[in-house]
């Protein structure tokens, strides 16, 4: 594992402090390792709807569709 030294305001060392006492890390490190791993799951997240919304039209998904996707999922194919 790598080491990276940070410098923070003294507000933003207490508001750190804080969350690591308040919220069970153990250390600052754990926070800070936490809210990398949030913000790289929210740019995957985006990276998805934004392909999401520029993919084509699609069919409707309504009650018919989960029905058959359910249907698949335990294999039988209905129509």
């Amino acid at each position: 594992m790598s080491t990276m030294n940070i410098s923070l305001p003294d507000h933003l060392k207490s508001f750190v402090d804080e969350q690591v006492a308040g919220r069970g890390y153990g250390t600052s490190s754990e926070y800070i390792r936490e809210l990398i791993r949030r913000d790289q799951d929210r740019l995957i997240l985006r990276g998805l709807l934004i392909d999401g919304a520029s993919s084509g039209q699609s069919d409707p998904v309504d009650g018919h569709y989960f029905t058959q996707l359910r249907d698949r999922v335990r294999g039988r194919h209905s129509k």
